[in-house]
């Protein structure tokens, strides 16, 4: 019978178990996946499965590596993912973490826009960590970006966004996430994408300081721009940005960009909107 191997079609007999892939298509495999999900070494194989064999700490190889994430998808969810571009506009405790989440998830580029630098303060709620104080939080984030998903196209750009390059920033997106700190950067971009890319949608984070109150954040929309968080928590002395918060409003973000992307999940319940499929 017919299954493949490390996405290679080869030809096992009836009953044949993992092992014994293992010992003829790559000896010393310790991670056996099979059909996106892990496995026993004395699974048997059925016809047409999907099997990669991994040594710990070895990169798999593209292919292997979008198998794997296909797997774990929707059939066809990848596909689309991985010709889907998304700008995110600063690379902090938003911006970061919804970077990764969509590289993980298999969105094909990013395009990341910061000025900034990495600093002690920020490493309660970004996704950078102590080795990386002082380095441009673009280069940072892309390099942790590769670490997660090497074949995510990031396109960065080391700039102070304002209205007058937006458009140039941002043209190639299919969506466009907002992640900036100050109320009035917000409103800036918010304006410029609106008004100089208004087939693109925005998702913009408003209210996330603080901790707790888990049921207060969701996401609203309003026309072509989607607003995640609570809408009213803003940072202030004594009642600062933390990590649990700011990343639930990112992922938020994140999963509102998916959901532009690739539509309703025709699984899930009804929500009280509905967005249509970027441009």
């Amino acid at each position: 019978m017919k299954i493949y191997v490390n996405e290679k079609k080869v030809t096992v007999t009836p009953g044949a178990k993992v092992a014994e892939l293992v010992k003829k298509h790559k000896p010393g495999a310790d991670l056996c996946i099979l059909n996106g999900f892990p496995c026993l070494m004395e699974h048997t194989v059925a016809a047409n499965d999907r099997v990669v064999l991994i040594k710990k700490g070895e990169r798999p190889s593209k292919r292997e590596l979008e198998h794997l994430l296909a797997a774990r998808h929707t059939p066809g969810v990848h596909a689309r993912l991985k010709k889907a571009c998304v700008g995110i506009a600063g690379c902090g405790g938003l911006g970061s973490t919804a970077a990764m989440a969509l590289a993980r998830a298999g969105v094909g580029t990013l395009i990341i826009a910061d000025f900034d630098v990495v600093e002690p303060s920020n490493l309660n709620r970004q996704q950078y960590c102590v080795d990386q104080i002082g380095e441009a939080k673009v280069d940072a984030l892309a390099g942790n970006i590769r670490r997660a998903n090497p074949y995510v196209t990031v396109v960065k750009h080391r700039v102070r966004i304002v209205r007058e390059n937006v458009r140039t920033l941002f043209r190639a997106a299919d969506v466009v996430i907002e992640a900036f700190d100050r109320a009035g950067q917000k409103l800036m971009l918010a304006d410029a994408v609106l008004d100089l890319l208004p087939k693109t949608p925005l998702v913009i984070g408003n209210g996330m300081a603080g901790y707790g109150a888990n049921d207060l954040l969701r996401t609203r929309r309003v026309g072509n721009l989607h607003v995640c968080g609570d809408g009213t928590s803003e940072a202030g002395h004594g009642f600062g940005l933390m990590a649990p918060r700011v990343g639930a409003c990112a992922m938020l973000q994140a999963n509102q960009a998916l959901e532009i992307i690739l539509g309703p999940d025709p699984r899930m319940p009804k929500s009280q909107t509905r967005n249509p499929k970027s441009r």
